[in-house]
């Protein structure tokens, strides 16, 4: 996404193998991020020779909460039960950790991630 972000013109498709060679992942574990992320309506997918992806919003409106929600969603809502003598204060504690980590995710966006990351012109 922080590749998609650097390049976001709004129209110019980044190509899959590009996105890979950058980020150094293989094609095939990328298009499956890249899938979850089309379903979340993060991002716009072209298909045929001339393909690729971008950004379907401003880096600035996309954050690590969506990008998270997308992608892990499993990682924001555990499934923790209130069984046991533990079992209440475990999920109420994690309730807690998860506030705090989605406020954290929800204020990082792309565009916060790459005024961060150095650009390289070759």
């Amino acid at each position: 996404m922080v590749q998609l972000a650097q390049h976001h013109d709004g129209q110019t498709l980044t190509r899959l193998d590009d996105l890979a060679q950058r980020e150094a992942v293989s094609s095939n574990f990328l298009v499956q991020i890249l899938n979850d992320l089309k379903r979340g309506d993060l991002i716009i997918s072209k298909r045929g020779k001339a393909g690729g992806y971008l950004l379907a919003h401003e880096p600035r409106e996309i954050s690590l909460l969506l990008i998270t929600r997308a992608v892990e969603p499993g990682m924001l809502t555990p499934n923790i039960s209130n069984d046991g003598e533990s079992g209440r204060v475990i999920k109420q504690s994690w309730g807690e950790v998860t506030q705090v980590l989605e406020k954290q995710l929800g204020s990082i966006t792309l565009d916060t991630l790459c005024s961060q990351s150095p650009m390289f012109y070759i």
